[in-house]
């Protein structure tokens, strides 16, 4: 049930490959979520009125901020990580890392990842929403099967002992194992998870305006940011590792 080493190395364009399909799933489900969502709670408020109109900006602005939520826990679990790990394409397993969130939970990034695409679902028919929260979930959880058996090949009692004090998937209140004394860096974290703070932005911009456009060029600038400044920073840092 694990990831392959294809589907790890990718896992970029499949979790877009997901976003896309959630989306075009709206030429079979015609509601958009957030309406269907309002439909349900509250049927006697019709969409397209005053009151109805302020619901489903206030649902849109909700989406916005669990993408926002999941950009600063994936920000926070990258500063002790790097970005150059968390964006490379290979799998890296030759180091333990037990600082900052994953002293609570052992895959906060991709814990970070559920709230991320349940919040741009709201953009999506409610189909659309369903299938972008399950299919994560899967494929997450698929991921983490495959960096757990390579941690447990290159790491040995260390990891076994990191297994059973902290939970997998859904973080504990407190911390459950001590610090390892890693020290966070900011700023390439927050540069590496930009992406997922513009991909709120985007949201956030069509709960005030309601403009599909413009909405859409944040999100199209987010992409840009990626490839023009993330994509080169994880290549340098790997280099610069590496040589």
């Amino acid at each position: 049930m694990r990831a392959t080493k294809f589907e790890f190395e990718q896992r970029f364009w499949v979790i877009g490959a997901l976003i896309f399909i959630a989306f075009s799933l709206g030429s079979i489900d015609h509601v958009n979520f957030a309406v269907g969502l309002l439909h349900w709670i509250a049927p006697s408020i019709d969409p397209d009125s005053a009151r109805g109109n302020f619901w489903l900006r206030l649902m849109f602005a909700c989406g916005a901020l669990l993408i926002f939520l999941s950009a600063l826990l994936r920000t926070w679990a990258t500063a002790y990580l790097r970005t150059e790990v968390v964006h490379d394409v290979s799998q890296h397993s030759e180091a333990l890392v037990a600082d900052g969130p994953y002293r609570y939970a052992r895959n906060p990034l991709y814990l970070a990842n559920l709230p991320m695409m349940a919040g741009i679902g709201v953009m999506a028919s409610r189909l659309g929403w369903l299938f972008m929260v399950v299919s994560m979930w899967v494929f997450v959880y698929r991921l983490i099967l495959r960096e757990e058996d390579g941690l447990r090949q290159t790491q040995g009692e260390s990891y076994h002992a990191y297994l059973k004090a902290v939970p997998r998937f859904w973080p504990s209140l407190t911390p459950r194992v001590p610090s390892g004394g890693g020290q966070p860096r900011w700023g390439q974290a927050i540069a590496g998870e930009m992406i997922f703070w513009l991909f709120g932005v985007a949201v956030l911009c069509f709960a005030i305006t309601l403009n599909i456009k413009l909405t859409g060029i944040v999100f199209a600038a987010s992409f840009a940011f990626y490839f023009l400044v993330v994509v080169p920073l994880v290549k340098k840092r790997r280099t610069a590792t590496s040589s």
